[in-house]
């Protein structure tokens, strides 16, 4: 008789196989600012939730309905109760992730959302990009092993068809709760090779994770980080025209997935 870990193992492996055999049906994007966010409510003609399937008093806002044979969820974690700007970074990131996984049960996780670029791999203002994997660069604790908790660096769910299929560009993501770059986390950033920078990606992919729930990543380039205009200026300059990319880019991966399971992805 097989050792009871083998048979839990087999267990595993089987159950995850008939999960990627299921046909997607319900899908939860976590998006962090209301710029990004609207337009995809419209375009898939989705309803504010007026009955919060989260917590009394938190900011966070659940816009859904159906779009040809899914459940599109896009959370959008809401505005800071005392500053009134989008609630952006990890935390809050970390906490919608978690709170809309429990609540809706999702198929599929898909951060979409902007980021900086480095022009030193490749990336361009519009570029979309679908992550290849995500590491955070601003956890930095030197010691062994918490060095690599720190850097927390998870894979995306592989989406060989979407890439062959869909004009997206493929790059690693490293994610910081700043917006601008110190020279550490510079440091980390290459240490982590990637192409693109935001401020929640490694968060999602942290509770997802953590949940089992499979995650994408979409990126828009509004900025390019080792460019010559300030990163605030260009950030701002770019964002409606970027989040119009982001909107179609976004629009062609949920598209592509309708009627799909996730081993066809």
């Amino acid at each position: 008789m097989a050792p009871q870990e083998d048979r839990s193992e087999v267990a595993g492996e089987s159950m995850v196989a008939e999960t990627e055999k299921k046909h997607i049906s319900t899908i939860v994007m976590i998006i962090a600012m209301q710029t990004e966010a609207l337009p995809l409510v419209n375009k898939f003609q989705l309803s504010e939730d007026l009955n919060s399937v989260f917590p009394k008093g938190v900011p966070w806002v659940r816009f859904h309905g159906y779009y040809k044979d899914l459940h599109i969820n896009i959370i959008w974690p809401g505005k800071d109760p005392l500053l009134g700007v989008d609630s952006v970074g990890t935390v809050s990131a970390s906490l919608v992730t978690y709170a809309s996984i429990q609540a809706l049960q999702p198929d599929l996780i898909i951060n979409a959302g902007t980021a900086g670029g480095f022009k030193a791999k490749g990336a361009c203002i519009g570029d979309v990009f679908l992550a290849s994997s995500v590491a955070f660069h601003d956890r930095r604790i030197p010691i062994p092993v918490f060095d690599l908790y720190g850097v927390g660096l998870r894979d995306a769910f592989s989406t060989p068809n979407i890439l062959k299929e869909l004009n997206l560009k493929v790059g690693k993501l490293s994610t910081g709760d700043s917006l601008d770059m110190s020279q550490q986390d510079e440091a980390s950033i290459i240490a982590n090779d990637a192409t693109i920078k935001d401020m929640e990606g490694a968060a999602v992919a942290y509770v997802a994770d953590l949940l089992a729930v499979p995650a994408l990543f979409v990126k828009a380039v509004t900025d390019i980080v080792d460019g010559d205009k300030p990163t605030p200026e260009e950030f701002l300059e770019n964002l409606a025209a970027v989040t119009a990319a982001l909107d179609l880019a976004v629009t062609e991966v949920v598209d592509f997935i309708n009627g799909k399971c996730l081993s066809e992805l």
